[in-house]
């Protein structure tokens, strides 16, 4: 802090200056000691000054309301909430979260160093602290087919930037315990920094071994058990609550159940979807949510706050105290955890505010480039008995399931399987992986999408070649998106030309399109607990267990190989 910084704060502290803005007679959440302290707050220079008795330039009575520190998104990626960066965190910001630690791999895997840079350009002047996380797997694994491919060499220049913290999620875990080169000078890039991690199901011998590669967090767990375990070797756990991946319910319970503390949590969306975001709420719906679980409110607060600004070491953020910046929401009760009010470095946040939608790079758009498909590509010419995807409500992963025989009836109108097929997107190979699904129901139709992690080509679910077709098609049309398709007719696609990614139309009409899809896919039998879009999407991410289907065809990841 600079000198004449610290004087003024330090005169306003001793009472001896006005504050620039006081929050008064406030209910003031402290996160180091768990307790509830009555007092004002004084603002100077967007850093909190004083607790305690203060006059300002500019007062606001509370009354009594509670205050807290702003809320801090551990992991997520801005692309896979389908707007632009700007206008996603003028939305959750005012949901209170106020600082969001970000992995732009969704665009690296599609544009490389120019996704990244686009997402750090676009969240640069923003009512939020962002920090990015260095994707670390661009491609996911050995094999992915994606556009780019980021080394070691090509991540130095960012070291750099103060706003890079780390390395992203290291997804390719084999690389990892393997001891490969390439993987681990990545690893010693970031010595010293935040190396996220991404260890779904591992092992003990090789999570101890992932561990010992200074990989330090996790928002891969799905279960109390797995995060135990997880911590007993010194990783922090992202507890994470998106729009396809809900895995709150079941750690907090066995926090609870199980009385274990609360430190070494944190919360995270890491994809969620802007209209659950304008439904829900952002992480102040994980908050809420764990309070109703049992957890006591000041805990949840510092899971959401102190906690995961001690993870990546950011010392001014995470609590209300001398010192800290001045992000601050001001909550109705503790319990509904109900935003009132958001400031951000002491400026109250507003609606009207949000950043308006800037013209995208010409190099970020037109992007699918796919040749010679025709319904052809979409026949399954492996082996029966065969291997199928289970799909499963409330989760990402899936489960390896064997079906000896494959009947047109079963295909055809009555939901029990589906036909599914991964249409590479990037270099015009044309390569089409072709397989089956159960569990996703849809019916008298295909949908598609072009949001397909973490490679991002064309993925298509359906139970009639004809409208798989079409719905590949269409998305051809678009250069990205989301598409249903109905009867051999195209219901609505959503369009996403930014790296098919992202849609530059406005979130209020992305999300009035989005919700007729949804509610209509439903309708077509796709399960009520299930994001249709956000479950396809998965589907073809080769690191989260058991099967997955690529252009390459249906992936054990398992058993690191290919089924014929």
């Amino acid at each position: 802090m600079k000198l004449e910084r610290y004087q003024k704060c330090s005169d306003i502290a001793r009472g001896l200056k006005k504050a620039d803005f006081v929050l008064k007679n406030a209910k003031i959440v402290n996160v180091f000691t768990e307790e509830i302290l009555k007092g004002d707050i004084a603002v100077a220079d967007g850093m909190i000054a004083g607790i305690g008795t203060y006059e300002g330039i500019r007062e606001t009575d509370l009354e009594g309301k509670y205050v807290c520190p702003g809320f801090i998104d551990s992991h997520l990626h801005l692309e896979s909430t389908l707007v632009t960066p700007k206008e996603l965190i003028s939305q959750a910001a005012l949901c209170g979260t106020t600082s969001f630690i970000v992995d732009p791999h969704e665009s690296a895997n599609v544009a490389g160093l120019a996704g990244i840079d686009y997402i750090l350009r676009e969240t640069e002047e923003v009512s939020a602290n962002v920090f990015v996380m260095m994707p670390s797997c661009v491609p996911a694994t050995g094999i992915d087919d994606n556009a780019c491919t980021i080394t070691a060499e090509m991540m130095k220049p960012y070291l750099k930037n103060k706003r890079i913290l780390g390395l992203g999620e290291v997804m390719d875990y084999i690389s990892v315990v393997e001891g490969s080169p390439h993987m681990h000078e990545k690893l010693c890039l970031f010595d010293g920094k935040v190396r996220d991690g991404h260890a779904p199901f591992l092992e003990e011998p090789d999570l101890q071994a992932y561990v010992m590669a200074g990989i330090s967090t996790d928002h891969e767990c799905s279960a109390y058990a797995y995060a135990v375990r997880e911590q007993r070797n010194g990783m922090t756990v992202h507890i994470r609550e998106g729009s396809a991946a809900r895995n709150l319910q079941d750690i907090v319970q066995g926090i609870v159940e199980n009385h274990m503390s609360t430190e070494g949590f944190c919360f995270c969306t890491d994809d969620k979807h802007i209209e659950d975001i304008r439904r829900e709420g952002h992480i102040n719906y994980n908050v809420r949510k764990a309070i109703a679980l049992g957890i006591s409110p000041i805990r949840a607060i510092r899971m959401a706050t102190i906690q995961p600004a001690r993870c990546y070491g950011l010392q001014r953020l995470g609590a209300v105290a001398p010192g800290f910046q001045a992000d601050l929401l001001v909550l109705e009760d503790l319990k509904g955890v109900n935003v009132l009010e958001v400031y951000f470095k002491g400026q109250k946040v507003e609606a009207e505010n949000a950043c308006p939608v800037h013209s995208c790079p010409k190099e970020l758009k037109n992007t699918v480039h796919v040749k010679g498909f025709t319904k052809e590509k979409l026949k399954y010419t492996g082996s029966v008995p065969c291997h199928v995807i289970r799909m499963e409500e409330g989760q990402i992963t899936t489960r390896d399931i064997t079906v000896t025989d494959i009947c047109q009836d079963d295909l055809e109108g009555n939901g029990i399987l589906q036909k599914i097929a991964v249409v590479e997107r990037h270099r015009g190979t044309g390569m089409t992986g072709v397989g089956f699904v159960k569990g996703f129901g849809l019916r008298c139709g295909a949908a598609a999408s072009s949001v397909s992690h973490d490679s991002h080509n064309i993925i298509v679910i359906g139970d009639n070649d004809e409208d798989m077709e079409l719905a590949v098609r269409e998305l051809i049309r678009t250069q990205g998106g989301y598409t249903l398709i109905e009867k051999h007719q195209v219901y609505e696609t959503l369009e996403l030309p930014i790296m098919g990614l992202m849609t530059d139309m406005g979130f209020e009409k992305a999300n009035e399109k989005l919700e007729r899809m949804i509610r209509k896919a439903h309708e077509m039998g796709v399960p009520g607990g299930m994001d249709p879009f956000i479950a396809l999407s998965f589907m073809a991410l080769p690191v989260i267990p058991e099967i997955r289907i690529t252009p390459r065809g249906i992936y054990s990841v398992t058993d690191s190989t290919f089924y014929r």
